[in-house]
């Protein structure tokens, strides 16, 4: 029987397109025939590096406009609610981050991930706050606040910044990104289905 195909999908909390990205891939990657592998991680670090010290929607007004006018179409299409814009943007991600790096292996991971992007894009809640991520968890039936408090031990914000180091040492710059098996990079919610295209094998102009 044939292995079923694979992309990692990394995302970033603080990410409206990352958001709508993740809405929406358990769908197309089912119907693709695709295994995803959700991959949270800190974009904060990565802007920085780049000399950075807020999101690029920031630093230049009139990309912001349109971004906040695209996912707003985006979410109506894809039948969200309402998009909401947090403020302020971006929200600090890291206490949501460390959770859900904890959660990479668990059944817990995606719905809270998924939960976390409902929060701050449909419902207009901070998750900056500690006490906002535990209730998350709570009403996903965990104890909250026992699995923060793991989420924060050192062995867990280690395996956060390994994760960061990876993102940076794959080519990563931007969220949501997927990779493929092979390697190849895919950056934003519009290339999802490319990214999963390729996954199968499909190319276009003999592209290897």
């Amino acid at each position: 029987m044939a292995r079923q195909p694979a992309i990692e999908f990394w995302y970033e909390f603080a990410s409206t397109y990352s958001y709508l990205a993740a809405m929406r891939i358990e769908a197309a990657a089912a119907e693709a025939g695709v295994a995803v592998r959700w991959r949270p991680f800190l974009l904060g670090p990565i802007f920085a590096a780049q000399g950075w010290t807020s999101s690029p929607f920031n630093l230049y007004p009139a990309k912001g406009r349109n971004m906040w006018r695209d996912v707003e179409r985006e979410a109506a299409r894809l039948g969200l609610p309402a998009l909401t814009r947090p403020d302020p943007f971006p929200q600090n991600s890291l206490s949501a981050t460390r959770a859900a790096i904890l959660g990479q292996g668990e059944d817990w991971l995606v719905p809270f991930s998924k939960a976390v992007y409902t929060a701050s894009f449909a419902q207009g809640r901070s998750i900056a706050e500690p006490a906002a991520v535990i209730g998350i968890l709570d009403s996903l039936g965990l104890d909250g606040t026992q699995t923060l408090r793991a989420a924060s031990a050192e062995a867990n914000k280690t395996r956060l910044r390994v994760a960061g180091e990876e993102a940076r040492s794959r080519g990563i710059y931007g969220a949501p990104s997927f990779l493929t098996e092979d390697g190849e990079l895919f950056w934003g919610n519009d290339r999802l289905e490319q990214a999963l295209a390729w996954a199968v094998g499909e190319r276009s102009g003999g592209l290897r």
